[in-house]
C-alpha cells in the first residue's frame, strides 16, 4: 500500500511535509501524535506517502534530487528530520503567474524561454495518485493549469493555497464528471491565527458575546510573507481567512483578517495578533486580546498528511468530485463551512464510510 504524491510547488510547506513523513514513519500505529488525526488513517500510515514528483521555478531547485531541494534557500523551514534521497528530480514548472514580479530574484525564477514539461504526461508516467499544490499566494493561473493538468492526467487534487478550485462549483463538477476527488481550499494550520480566531468568535457567539469588531493581524519572515508584501496577490487570501471566521458568526461585523507585514529576520517564525471586541450582559463591554507564535511551515504539515491519506481513501473508494469532509476540517475555505468539531466527526464518519465524502 503506498500513495504516490506529486507537489506543484518545493517551498517551506513541501519541506515540512517531506520531513514529516520521514519523521513518523516508524511510529507504531496505537500511539498518538502531535499534528495527526490518526497514526493509521483508514489503513494509511504516514510512511506510505512516497513523493514520486515535484515542479518548481526556482532555477536553483529545479535538477536537485527533492531530498536535496528542500534545504535550498530561500527555503527556510526548520530542520526536523533527516531526508534519505528520495529518486525525484525537480522539474520546471510553468511560470505563469506563480512568481509576483517583485519575487523573481527572491525565488531564482527561470526566466520565459525555460521551456516547462507537460504536467500531464508526468503525472501519468509516473502514476500519481494525487498533485498537492503549494504555489505561492495569488498564483491563479498557474494553479489552473496544474488543476487541468490533473483532470487530464485523472489525478486527484489537493488545493493547499487559496485559489478556488474545490470550493468553486464549475471547477469540482469538472473532477466530478471525471471521476476523480479534489480538496481544498487554503490549508488550515494544527494551531494556526485562523483555527484560533474561528474558536475564539465561536466562544464569544455561544456564550452570547454580540461582537461588534475582530482582526487578525500576521507577521512573518518567509518567503510567503514577502510574496503577500503586494496586496493585488492578496485578494482570495484575505476572502478565504475572513470567511472562516464570519462563517461562524450569525451577523455582520467588521472584519479585518490578513498578513501585514514581512520581517525577514523571522525566518519561519509567524506572529498573530487577535482583538475582539464585544459587548455582554447589561451591554457591558468585553475585549479579547491574544498572541500566537508558531513555527509556521510544520504548522501544516500533518493536516496535510491527514489531506493525503483521506484523498487516497476516496480514490480507493472511487469518490469523486469534492471531499467535504475533509475539506471542511483541513481548510479555509472548504465548500462547505461547518464548526470544526462537527467537521472532524464527519472525517471520522468517511474514514469508517459512514459518509461518502
Amino acid at each position: 500500500m503506498e500513495i504516490k504524491v506529486a507537489l506543484a510547488g518545493v517551498g517551506n510547506c513541501a519541506s515540512a511535509l517531506i520531513q514529516g513523513v520521514e519523521y513518523y514513519r516508524n511510529a507504531q500505529e496505537d500511539t498518538s501524535l502531535p499534528g495527526l488525526m490518526h497514526v493509521s488513517f483508514g489503513g494509511y500510515h504516514v510512511r506510505d506517502i512516497r513523493f514520486v514528483a515535484a515542479f518548481e521555478v526556482n532555477r536553483q531547485k529545479i535538477g536537485k534530487d527533492l531530498a536535496d531541494a528542500i534545504w535550498t534557500k530561500p527555503n527556510v523551514c526548520a530542520k526536523f528530520a533527516d531526508v534519505p534521497f528520495l529518486g525525484v528530480k525537480v522539474a520546471p514548472g510553468p511560470a505563469f503567474d506563480g512568481v509576483a514580479p517583485h519575487m523573481k530574484k527572491e525565488f531564482s525564477a527561470y526566466d520565459d524561454e525555460v521551456e516547462a514539461p507537460d504536467i500531464a504526461q508526468i503525472l501519468e508516467e509516473v502514476e500519481a495518485d494525487m498533485l498537492v499544490n503549494f504555489l505561492p499566494v495569488g498564483s491563479h493561473e498557474a494553479t489552473l493549469h496544474y488543476a487541468q493538468a490533473c483532470l487530464q492526467a485523472k489525478c486527484a487534487f489537493v488545493n493547499c493555497i487559496p485559489e478556488f478550485v474545490a470550493s468553486d462549483k464549475a471547477w469540482s463538477t469538472k473532477f466530478e464528471e471525471k471521476g476523480i476527488p479534489v480538496a481544498g481550499d487554503d490549508i488550515k494550520s494544527q494551531l494556526g491565527a485562523t483555527i484560533l480566531h474561528r474558536n475564539l468568535v465561536r466562544l464569544c457567539v455561544d456564550r452570547g458575546i454580540e461582537i461588534e469588531e475582530t482582526y487578525q493581524l500576521n507577521l512573518g519572515g518567509n518567503t510567503d510573507f514577502l510574496n503577500m508584501t503586494v496586496e493585488d496577490r492578496l485578494k482570495t487570501k484575505r476572502i478565504s481567512k475572513t470567511e472562516a471566521v464570519t462563517s461562524l458568526v450569525p451577523y455582520d461585523v467588521p472584519t479585518r483578517i490578513g498578513p501585514s507585514d514581512y520581517v525577514p529576520f523571522l525566518k519561519d517564525q509567524k506572529i498573530c495578533y487577535l482583538y475582539i471586541k464585544g459587548r455582554k450582559f447589561g451591554d457591558q463591554p468585553v475585549t479579547v486580546r491574544a498572541k500566537l507564535e508558531v513555527e509556521d511551515s510544520p504548522n501544516s504539515a500533518g493536516v496535510a498528511i491527514d489531506v493525503i491519506r483521506a484523498v487516497k481513501l476516496a480514490l480507493d473508494r472511487e469518490v469523486a468530485g469534492p471531499l467535504i469532509s475533509i475539506s471542511s476540517y483541513a481548510f479555509k475555505h472548504p465548500p462547505m463551512q461547518v464548526p470544526d468539531d462537527l467537521a472532524r466527526q464527519w472525517v471520522e464518519d468517511f474514514i469508517s464510510e459512514k459518509r461518502e465524502r
